[in-house]
């Protein structure tokens, strides 16, 4: 059991949690969410003892073990990566080297041997015999090659320390395992990995993330901060999400009958409860929505930004041909002998192994970069918007922030006043002074809507997104997902947000070193056909 009792903290005037009182149990995993800001973090912090509450405490059953995802990736350098993992559990990594230091003495004594064999049993009792193996096993599931596991931690990618921090934190079954976006740096198969595992998990578990796929996969409860106060629902966030959304419209709909309001909550919990028998913890959830008392819902307080592309014009029959591009960096071919044609309605997520070579496709068709060979040719109905995956050079003039949307206000708008631009930052939550702020201050968040703003501007008819989700929180990322779904234009994407993925693209194109993958089909669909795994392996060898 975890319990937060009347836990406050403020920094300043800026009051973070006032009175939280909390309980966590075993068998659950809890999805922690909010709003930027809010505190999410910080509250893992304070249940781990990182961070002292200006008053509270917190209680953990007695004899059970914590375990945290550590952030620093700098923290383990001059240890050997399968040691780092181990040190996950810290007790029996304690029991282990006090074991070798008695071990190592050169004058053993009768004491020394007594010692050794109390040391000897609890290190069994641990399951310490088998330490190095199940260590090594979770790195190799993890994608950490067995060639890595004896190095240094700093000779190993930055990537890779990532996953090795996250087998630390699962390493030894903790009774509580508190993960802070445990899926960055992770592909797709890795993330699925852990899907699986924690779906297994049978202690307590509180993950922070951004991905509502994965927090849809793993978690049987959400708990929202928000108000200064941290709430527990049941259900996944997609549960979540909807049903609150249902009941802010049931409000606002104040004809509506009382029990008409009540029949439909049921009707959906039946619904959604159904639906839960496709996820990682069918089980678990299905008997907690089964459980549920409606009253248990309520309308969401969030703000949600509105993000509504609106094209001037529609596209033409000829939107983007592109024929034999090649394009290499540090000695790499990161594609060759790409050539595909845009068609009408095309939604189309464009995916490589390697992140690099498709944000590298993306700066060529927007006349960013230049090509090593090839050529690609727009269409002459085509207006896009383009979000990059790296914003900074946009933001160097410390303008305020309805100076700098105003310089990309289009030709065709001939009455861009305050008003005009108020509106469109508006939309992504700019409001009252905020549009004064300066823009080199600006968060990462802040930025990435800034540039959505800047996109909405344009009035494209086709939008190139390449990790629009990163820095952005689920209420923005949410907002991103429906504008894309219900914008009538074309939309080149790449994310690693896999809900984002599904739900928009209609079609999918894989560029590997020797040309691309092309199907009309779903991201799901995509990632489960056995053909295209087994062309994946002929494309990039």
């Amino acid at each position: 059991m975890l319990r937060a009792n009347n836990i406050t903290l403020a920094y300043g005037k800026r009051v973070l949690f006032d009175e939280v009182n909390i309980n966590f149990t075993k068998g659950n995993c809890y999805g922690v969410i909010g709003a930027n800001g809010a505190g999410k973090s910080t509250f893992l912090k304070i249940l781990s003892g990182e961070i002292e509450p200006n008053k509270g405490t917190v209680e953990i059953t007695p004899g059970e073990r914590m375990a945290v995802l550590n952030q620093n990736q700098f923290a383990f350098d001059e240890e050997l990566v399968l040691n780092t993992v181990l040190m996950g559990h810290q007790k029996m990594w304690n029991v282990m080297k006090e074991r070798e230091m008695v071990y190592a003495k050169e004058d053993f004594s009768e004491e020394d041997g007594m010692r050794a064999g109390e040391l000897e049993s609890e290190f069994g009792e641990m399951g310490g015999y088998e330490a190095e193996s199940n260590a090594g096993s979770l790195l190799n599931d993890l994608g950490v090659d067995e060639k890595f596991h004896q190095s240094l931690m700093k000779d190993i990618p930055s990537n890779l320390k990532l996953r090795v921090l996250l087998a630390q934190s699962l390493f030894g079954n903790p009774d509580i395992l508190l993960l802070d976006e445990p899926t960055n740096g992770l592909d797709i198969e890795t993330i699925g990995w852990l899907e699986n595992f924690l779906g297994d998990y049978e202690n307590i578990v509180l993950v922070v993330s951004h991905d509502r796929h994965f927090l849809d996969a793993v978690c049987t409860h959400v708990a929202d901060v928000d108000r200064q106060k941290i709430k527990i629902f049941t259900g996944n966030y997609s549960f979540w999400y909807e049903s609150s959304q249902l009941m802010s419209r049931q409000i606002s709909d104040k004809n509506k009958k009382t029990e008409e309001k009540r029949q439909a909550l049921l009707d959906f919990i039946a619904r959604f409860s159904a639906n839960a028998s496709k996820s990682k913890q069918a089980t678990s959830r299905k008997k907690a929505l089964e459980k549920l008392n409606i009253e248990e819902i309520e309308p969401s307080n969030r703000k949600y930004p509105g993000i509504i592309f609106q094209p001037l014009r529609e596209v033409g029959n000829q939107i983007l041909n592109i024929e034999n591009l090649q394009s290499a960096a540090n000695d790499r071919m990161l594609f060759d002998k790409i050539s595909f044609t845009v068609n009408k309605d095309d939604k189309i997520a464009i995916i490589s192994r390697d992140p690099l070579a498709v944000t590298r496709f993306f700066e060529i068709i927007t006349g960013n970069t230049k090509a090593s060979s090839g050529k690609f040719e727009w269409g002459t109905t085509i207006t896009q918007a383009y979000l990059p995956v790296e914003n900074n050079a946009f933001f160097t003039k410390g303008l305020s922030l309805i100076e700098w949307l105003r310089q990309y206000v289009p030709p065709t708008v001939t009455d861009a006043d305050e008003p005009f631009l108020r509106g469109f930052l508006g939309k992504m939550l700019f409001s009252g002074d905020d549009i004064m702020k300066k823009t080199n201050v600006l968060s990462g968040g802040e930025k990435v809507r800034c540039m959505i703003s800047r996109m909405m501007l344009q009035n494209p008819n086709l939008i190139i997104l390449d990790q629009p989700t990163n820095h952005l929180d689920l209420e923005s990322i949410q907002s991103f997902n429906e504008g894309c779904n219900i914008f009538p234009g074309i939309v080149l994407l790449t994310s690693h947000d896999h809900t984002f993925m599904q739900t928009v693209a209609n079609r999918i194109i894989e560029i590997t070193p020797n040309g691309v993958i092309d199907r009309l089909m779903t991201f799901d669909e995509y990632l489960d056909d056995t053909r295209v795994h087994d062309l994946r392996e002929i494309m990039y060898a």
